[in-house]
């Protein structure tokens, strides 16, 4: 048995069995990363000593369902006495002195940390080419990106580098990277999961969520990191279900929704023959198709790249020179700050906030930013109004599979849209999940994206999984 092969549940399964013990599980885990890690670059910061460790002292009898499992954790995700850099030179030497709610949670649960996944500098890009210390590699072709922001995270569990990860995703960022490496990623309803010791990106937006090698351990470690947090007022303070609960329930009646806006001109036609194909497996499994329309999907990006930036130009004024990270000095107060952002933030980060300054200055202000949270309650008023005909919604994750690195970092817009089926689930707050659906001719995987209503992660996952278990997408593994 391949041990960095296992999920959560097997891993979990076996371990209780006593047929491994977690210091083998993670000794295999840190093997795997040695072998790999070189070449694929998913790391930012690797914990191996502390991770042994405390694996070597993990017991096999365990109540907790990550007990001695070795997971990886986005580096936009504050672990005290871990360096946690957003993947950006401003905190390259930044070393949180508190834990995160989610992985406060975790810890709880006696994981093992294996270390921080690289990421798009500050959560910000779709394809983690804006690395301020490495661009990660798609494991499937590793000419390719691995998507972003969370591509760190998705690479590593492609790669059998971790058992899963956690990703943050504010317009696709854990979906998309799962779609381009193969692999499960669920961005939960927005206030389903504390964001304190995140950082922050864009507030209204931003959400936690798992990357997973199959929809089971999705299940498990949402049920771990949901619930009200009183750190974080943007936390929902609802009953947290046993999401693992409809894992293998019948979807037979259930009516998934098909909006024509995400079948588009342009599209690639191997990821639409692929989705449509899921499409009639879901049927074949007693779901029944709706054909319905989200008429204001073809905003969304426009408005997502107003609302998202304006969120990111507040949010990054902090990052100053003065209370912590890099600091550059100057002749003055404003040229220290001046010197600090100038050679702490990247292009993207820079050219995001300059957009969101603007579009938030004194006379472009209902012009743009109050235009665009105009447009998200259309988009939001969309969601519900399907919502009353169908249980989910199903789509493409991403109209294109990985592209080359290099291919459409000189082109924003281009790389903006490759965003454009999942930034509609943000502004809407709604959950949804990316899951195997197919490979295109040149072995890359495609993702189909399923979406649910507020707080009904739990439709999501029982159609995810009993799609899963109809099909092998899931069993396959890149040749590394």
């Amino acid at each position: 048995m391949e041990l960095f092969r296992l999920g959560i549940a097997e891993a979990r399964a076996a371990i209780d069995k006593g047929e491994i013990k977690p210091l083998d599980l993670t000794a295999a885990v840190f093997e795997r990363i040695e072998a790999l890690d070189g070449r694929i670059c998913s790391f930012v910061t690797l914990d191996k000593e502390k991770a042994l460790l405390q694996a070597g002292e993990t017991g096999i009898n365990s109540t907790h369902a990550l007990s001695g499992i070795p997971l990886a954790v986005k580096d936009n995700i504050c672990t005290e006495g871990v360096r946690t850099t957003c993947s950006s030179k401003i905190l390259k030497n930044f070393i949180p002195p508190y834990e995160s709610t989610v992985t406060q949670k975790l810890r709880d649960q006696n994981y093992v940390l294996i270390g921080k996944t690289n990421l798009d500098e500050f959560a910000m890009g779709s394809s983690t080419e804006n690395s301020a210390f490495a661009h990660t590699k798609n494991p499937w072709d590793i000419t390719r990106v691995p998507g972003g922001s969370s591509g760190g995270s998705a690479a590593a569990v492609a790669a059998d580098m971790c058992m899963a990860a956690l990703g943050s995703d504010t317009g696709g960022s854990i979906r998309q990277p799962a779609s381009f490496c193969g692999v499960v990623g669920l961005k939960p309803t927005y206030g389903r999961v504390s964001r304190y010791g995140l950082v922050a990106f864009a507030s209204s937006l931003d959400q936690i969520g798992p990357i997973t090698k199959n929809v089971k351990d999705a299940a498990i470690l949402l049920n771990i990191i949901s619930g009200h947090d009183l750190c974080d007022s943007t936390s929902a303070n609802i009953a947290v279900p046993d999401f693992t609960s409809v894992i293998g329930k019948d979807i037979k009646g259930a009516k998934i929704g098909v909006p024509k806006e995400y079948f588009m001109e342009g599209m690639d036609r191997e990821v639409e023959e692929a989705v449509k194909q899921a499409i009639k497996k879901l049927e074949s499994l007693g779901a029944i198709p709706v054909p319905i329309s989200l008429p204001h999907t073809e905003y969304a990006v426009a408005a997502y790249y107003i609302l998202a930036t304006s969120e990111a130009s507040s949010n990054l004024a902090r990052y100053d020179g003065v209370k912590y990270g890099l600091r550059v000095e100057g002749r003055d107060l404003l040229d220290m700050y001046m010197n600090t952002r100038e050679a702490g933030f990247g292009a993207e980060v820079k050219r995001r906030i300059i957009l969101g300054t603007y579009a938030l200055s004194s006379g472009y202000y209902d012009a743009y930013y109050k235009k665009a949270q105009q447009v998200r309650t259309l988009i939001k008023r969309d969601f519900e109004k399907a919502f009353e005909q169908v249980d989910a919604i199903v789509t493409p994750t991403a109209p294109n599979p990985a592209f080359k690195i290099g291919e459409k970092v000189d082109d924003p817009l281009q790389m903006y849209l490759a965003d454009i089926f999942t930034i509609s689930v943000n502004l809407a707050g709604v959950p949804g999940i990316s899951v195997p659906c197919g490979f295109t001719s040149e072995n890359l995987p495609v993702g189909l994206q399923i979406i649910g209503k507020h707080f009904d992660e739990e439709a999501v996952l029982k159609i995810a999984y009993a799609y899963e278990q109809a099909t092998d997408w899931h069993k396959r593994r890149p040749e590394l």
